[in-house]
């Protein structure tokens, strides 16, 4: 499971893939219609592999959680998001027992089981291993990237 440049934008449904950097920000597409948008520098962007889900132990990363659900259905569709608070927080407790169940609330539930069902429908999950091992550097060369691009953009440019 490849999710290295896949995102959630807060503000906007669904997970977007990164396609390209801008001057003030980058272009992204959406995962469900294959729409581009232009994301700016101030808008709410969160990377999948640095999310994680609450635990009575520790954090678990969502990428390991999208994992068990791909295991436990066999790299098919899991239930739908749009299921009762009670199936889906039963489902949940099968796929991470040990949930802290006081800090993690049934719309966060229903946001990772729809990710994954995105991510299926497109092929991207998978029973093996997460591909993580550069999320942090891949995010540090973006966000440098797009700071750099804004100070060109605001330079003025020299007369004639």
């Amino acid at each position: 499971m490849n999710v290295e440049k896949i995102l959630a934008i807060a503000g906007y449904p669904g997970l977007y893939a990164l396609k390209v950097q801008t001057r003030s920000g980058f272009v992204a597409e959406s995962l469900i219609d294959g729409k581009k948008i232009t994301v700016g520098l101030r808008s709410n962007v969160s990377l999948l592999t640095e999310i994680s889900i609450y635990t009575f132990t520790e954090e678990k990363a969502l990428v390991d959680i999208l994992r068990a659900i791909a295991i436990k259905e066999n790299e098919g569709p899991a239930i739908s998001h749009k299921e009762d608070n009670s199936k889906l927080i039963a489902y949940f407790k099968e796929v991470l027992p040990d949930y802290d169940d006081e800090r993690v609330y049934a719309s966060d539930i229903k946001k990772v089981l729809n990710w994954y069902n995105i991510l299926q429908a497109k092929g991207l999950v998978s029973k093996e291993e997460p591909i993580i091992e550069n999320a942090e550097a891949i995010k540090d060369q973006v966000v440098e990237e797009v700071k750099a691009e804004a100070i060109v953009a605001k330079k003025p440019k020299a007369k004639k």
